[in-house]
């Protein structure tokens, strides 16, 4: 009799180990997907910076050559640097 009171005590404790384990990885899991989906909105947002920088550089040249403060051949090489 007193040791099926040990072994449901045993159980008991060893069933509140694992749900706390479970509980455990699960948050840590969830954790990792929000530093993964934190990080690609990070990403996005610089890439998207860079690519309106890059944008108006080209904007800036073509107004310098419309005025024609440079020519064609100096257009074409700064917008290969800019795109490169």
């Amino acid at each position: 009799m007193l040791s099926n009171i040990i072994y449901i005590i045993v159980f008991l404790i060893l069933v509140f180990v694992l749900s706390i384990a479970v509980k455990a990885i699960t948050r840590g899991v969830e954790a990792k997907q929000v530093i993964k989906d934190e990080k690609e909105a990070t990403t996005s947002t610089d890439n998207q910076t860079q690519n309106l920088e890059i944008i108006k550089q080209i904007k800036e040249l073509k107004e310098l050559y419309d005025n024609g403060v440079i020519n064609e051949n100096e257009f074409e090489k700064a917008k290969d640097k800019i795109l490169k």
